[in-house]
């Protein structure tokens, strides 16, 4: 017999107010698996590199037509007539942000090459959140994460990438968001660095894969508080917050780097961990205007010196490690 909405709404309550004790309950169910910077976040070995590598020397590849994932679209714990987690959530508890997007989903990883193919946002919120879900609900056994099995195998389920960038300014301080569990549907609840976002192609259209555009989209509207349509016309090269961002990469007075990748063993959710490094200067001339509060929590300041702040997200808690880890080679000298 199956579960009633009221019940799935009470599960989705749990999972929503205990991320944090979940989280660690979930990484207790991988005890051989490496783990990224000595935190939750679970990973293989030559995922994270010895150093941090320069984002441009990051390649990305593609395949139009990959193998399909063996896991998808569970039917687990589904209440009534909704036949995916995602159907269940637009009906009974949609977040504030919630669109199924165009989106890349990572195939094979080997520092520096990933590969990527397509998919939807709703692939991963099927899976993820549904296992994570079922955990929450403890209602005895965890079939759909046993069906998974190995949380770092990418043909297991569709492997969707969020891109976390830890954003530090020279002179060590870092932006530090609170995911809000009203706003998104991923990780609320959390603390997370800023920006994050899913790794997707601009305005669900053509093949856009480039790390450093997508990270840019997600400086305007994290920071800036820009909306995320950009409209049919929109030329991202022709776009002066994107020209002078980039300038001043070129320059040297903003730098990126990757960090690695690993997988949250809650959701399975799959991150790649970056740092953008600013002069004092070029923060204030493109962050000045930083918001406290955007679509999806709120936002602050914090002074980067090795500590994480708690609860929050494993892949938060990954890269700033890695970065500080790695501070005297990203030319971070914390006062």
């Amino acid at each position: 017999m199956g579960i009633t909405e009221r019940e799935w709404r009470d599960g989705r309550a749990v999972l929503n107010a205990g991320r944090d004790r979940l989280g660690r309950i979930a990484t207790d169910l991988y005890p051989g698996v490496p783990r990224v910077a000595d935190t939750p976040l679970l990973c293989r070995e030559g995922w994270v590199p010895a150093a941090p590598l320069p984002l441009e020397d990051v390649q990305l590849e593609w395949d139009a037509a990959p193998v399909p994932s063996a896991v998808a679209d569970p039917p687990d714990g589904l209440p009534g007539d909704h036949r995916t987690y995602a159907g269940a959530m637009a009906a009974l508890a949609p977040p504030a942000v919630f669109e199924d997007r165009p989106s890349y989903r990572l195939l094979d990883a080997a520092p520096p090459v990933l590969r990527f193919g397509p998919a939807r946002y709703f692939d991963g919120v099927n899976v993820g959140e549904s296992v994570a879900h079922e955990l929450a609900a403890g209602t005895g056994g965890l079939p759909l994460r046993e069906r998974i099995g190995d949380p770092c195998d990418l043909g297991r389920r569709t492997a969707l990438t969020a891109i976390t960038t830890v954003t530090v300014t020279a002179s060590g301080s870092y932006v530090l968001h609170w995911r809000d569990p009203a706003k998104v549907a991923h990780a609320g609840g959390l603390h997370q660095v800023m920006p994050v976002g899913v790794f997707q192609p601009l305005n669900g259209g053509r093949r856009d894969l480039d790390l450093w555009r997508c990270m840019v989209r997600e400086y305007a509207e994290e920071f800036l508080g820009t909306g995320e349509d950009y409209g049919p016309d929109f030329v991202q090269d022709e776009w002066p917050f994107h020209r002078d961002l980039t300038a001043a990469r070129t320059a040297g007075t903003v730098r990126a780097f990757f960090l690695g990748l690993g997988v949250d063993p809650l959701t399975l959710a799959l991150d790649l961990l970056t740092v953008v490094v600013c002069d004092d200067a070029a923060f204030e001339t493109f962050f000045g205007g930083l918001v406290a509060v955007n679509d999806e929590g709120t936002v602050s300041r914090a002074p980067f010196d090795g500590t994480v702040p708690e609860p929050m997200q494993p892949a938060g808690a990954a890269a700033l490690r890695l970065a500080w880890r790695h501070r005297a080679a990203l030319g971070i000298t914390p006062g």
